[in-house]
């Protein structure tokens, strides 16, 4: 079976919306993200990798209620599948087990 391999910002993304849990939607998500990686993201940007991953089968998405502070509009609250906890998973996985790897490939490099 074909994995669906995750982007760099895919992956971040999508932590962050696992991280949110029920306050997962585009402006929270945005915010978060910038308040870590400390960059400046586009909501665009944001919408774009959430809807991707939606289509891939990593988020699911439901309305929320409508609020007077956003002038009755209601917020799209994203949800992380199963299969994303899998695939973060696997992710972290890979990612530690090279993190382990690198002073025995590399016994010079200091890990900064």
């Amino acid at each position: 079976m074909k994995k669906t391999k995750l982007g760099e910002f895919e992956e971040l993304v999508l932590l962050t919306v696992a991280a949110l849990q029920a306050d997962a939607y585009g402006v929270e998500i945005k915010r978060e993200l910038e308040l870590r990686i400390k960059e400046k993201l586009s909501v665009g940007s944001i919408q774009s990798a959430l809807k991707r991953m939606e289509e891939k089968g990593f988020l699911t998405s439901e309305f929320g209620e409508t609020t007077l502070k956003r002038g009755g509009k209601r917020k799209r609250i994203y949800t992380t599948t199963s299969y994303a906890h899998k695939v973060l998973a696997e992710m972290k996985e890979i990612r530690a087990g090279l993190w382990d790897a690198i002073p025995k490939l590399t016994p010079q490099l200091k890990v900064i």
